[in-house]
């Protein structure tokens, strides 16, 4: 069965070891360590080597490339090397520095895909904490610019002492089925024959099961009862920051209406034409790729008994 472990961007092989964040003498000794193991990032995309299935490791030589911006410490590996991710600064250059044509700074959506499941997953987390630093800059409480503390897990504000911390954004993705049938939806912008998941943000006051009731209807009009809901797995998502989880709602309705702010077309597909989309035969829907969460709800659902 598939677990969280399993989906792209979720493997979790390394120790956080939260407890040095507050350390500031191991952190610095640890950025400067003969062991320590440090990757770029520069807006939000990690330095991949030129092979496409590597992040560009660095050691303790990182201190001779500048400018460079924020250092996150993102734990430690199996023997115990400190992790770090450094963010550059946008005016720096690969040409012409000690890192020219070692690789590229990659696109995250095309560099996740070819990395093994751990780098994926420290660059993911390195771009969603990159990202919301890069995003909230100012205190939310009294509006002075804010600090980053704890090696790149939090912020806080020297004017008024308020404590500010990264932010995830949880989201239900579901797979609405009616009997040997699932509903798949597409947006306006999408390449021409993608068809995914429905998916909405939770609203505060609302479970997971209420917020993949509620998107379901608001988007394509089809009614399903919350205690329905199967949890599947979800996934961390630096896009910028959210938690997909994978549900399977059974739908109440099956008359399609569709909010045309949210989608553009709806449309139940037969669970054969689920395993023709998966394996790439279907005549004119093409599956989301296997870094998405949605194409491994569907498969979940495609590969089971009808």
């Amino acid at each position: 069965m598939t677990t969280s472990n399993d989906i792209p961007l979720a493997s979790h092989p390394n120790n956080r070891a939260a407890h040095h964040r507050t350390d500031e003498a191991w952190l610095q000794n640890a950025i400067g360590a003969d062991n320590v193991l440090v990757f770029l990032m520069q807006k939000g995309q990690p330095l991949v080597a030129a092979n496409g299935q590597n992040l560009v490791w660095l050691g303790p030589e990182v201190a001779k490339i500048t400018p460079q911006g924020e250092q996150i410490f993102l734990g430690e590996d199996k023997a115990g090397a400190p992790i770090f991710a450094v963010d550059m600064d946008p005016t720096f250059k690969l040409e012409g520095s000690l890192l020219q044509g070692s690789g590229d700074f990659t696109d995250m959506r095309a560099a996740a895909s070819g990395l093994s499941p751990m780098e994926a997953n420290l660059a993911s987390t390195a771009r969603s904490l990159l990202e919301w630093h890069r995003n909230h800059p100012f205190c939310a409480k009294c509006g002075a610019k804010s600090e980053v503390t704890e090696a790149g897990w939090k912020r806080v504000c020297p004017s008024c002492g308020a404590e500010h911390f990264p932010r995830t954004d949880p989201v239900a993705i579901m797979l609405a089925v009616k009997d040997d049938k699932c509903l798949l939806g597409r947006q306006a912008g999408w390449p021409a024959g993608f068809w995914s998941a429905l998916a909405g943000f939770v609203e505060p006051g609302e479970t997971l099961e209420q917020a993949a009731a509620r998107e379901l209807e608001e988007e394509a009009g089809i009614k399903a009862d919350p205690a329905s809901a199967e949890y599947l797995f979800c996934q961390p998502w630096p896009f910028p920051s959210s938690l997909m989880v994978g549900i399977i709602l059974e739908a109440q309705t099956t008359e399609v209406s569709v909010e045309q702010d949210e989608l553009e077309a709806a449309r139940w597909i037969t669970r054969d034409e689920a395993r023709q989309v998966l394996a790439g035969t279907h005549p004119d829907i093409y599956a989301p790729p296997p870094m998405a969460v949605a194409h491994h709800i569907l498969k979940a659902w495609a590969e089971r008994d009808s």
